[in-house]
């Protein structure tokens, strides 16, 4: 049987860096989002291969690092799939965590400890909507939806969420007064990324935020133009997850 699953991109409106657990992973409390902007995923029962089409921007990863091909390994499960991207991987707007999502709602799985295993945007993805996302990812708050729209600039590179942290511990933390606090990090990492911060801010005269740990900067509002793309929140969960970490597996 055929199967096509959406699978949305997230994007984070605001981040605080809350603490350093003894294991090395950062806990975060952070709000995100989900966009109209989407990947799509069509499975089959039959067959056992990964096709990546429409790929623009960044590179996806192959292999057995595809965070399609890890869900499907965690899940024990087997399939043909088509995917085809539309949000650039790399870019802070959790291209591949979206896609392990729809892996597990394709499988019937709603256990966000599963998600939390694969990566740390995976849980939100998996719940959608709007939330407040907590710990390393694994704890979800779903808000109340609010209809917002953003603009987007993406630059053609990527910056490793691992290098970020790296950072942000050498520099002693969140520097600046703004509604992310890995954006000082990033910069120090990747100090291109002004240079798009600034075009995008010069464009439409307001003050751009980082998603995440980057590359992409955003606004709020409808801001047509020059290589950057409008999206919307869809206001709606994602279909199925009910169950929270430590609540049973929850899968099919």
């Amino acid at each position: 049987m055929t199967v096509v699953v959406a699978a949305p991109a997230k994007l984070t409106c605001s981040l605080r860096v809350s603490g350093t657990r003894p294991d090395g992973y950062h806990e975060i409390d952070a709000e995100m989002v989900t966009l109209d902007l989407a990947d799509e995923l069509t499975f089959d029962d039959e067959g056992d291969e990964l096709e990546v089409v429409g790929a623009s921007g960044l590179d996806v990863p192959g292999g057995d690092d595809n965070l399609v091909r890890r869900a499907l390994a965690a899940l024990g499960r087997r399939a043909r799939v088509r995917l085809v991207k539309r949000i650039p991987a790399g870019a802070g707007l959790g291209g591949g965590s979206a896609d392990a999502a729809a892996v597990l709602r394709w499988a019937g799985c709603t256990d966000l400890a599963m998600a939390a295993s694969l990566g740390a945007d995976v849980p939100f993805c998996l719940v959608g909507g709007r939330a407040r996302v907590g710990g390393i990812g694994d704890r979800v708050v779903p808000l109340a939806s609010v209809r917002r729209t953003y603009t987007l600039l993406i630059p053609p590179f990527g910056v490793a969420t691992a290098e970020v942290y790296r950072a942000w511990d050498r520099l002693g933390g969140p520097t600046g007064a703004g509604s992310n606090d890995l954006e000082a990090a990033a910069l120090h990492v990747a100090p291109e990324l002004a240079a798009w911060r600034d075009r995008l801010g010069e464009a439409t005269g307001k003050v751009p935020v980082l998603a995440g740990s980057g590359s992409t900067w955003f606004v709020d509002g409808d801001h047509p133009g020059g290589g950057r793309v409008v999206v919307r929140t869809t206001g709606a969960a994602a279909p199925g997850p009910t169950s929270w970490p430590g609540a049973g597996s929850g899968c099919a």
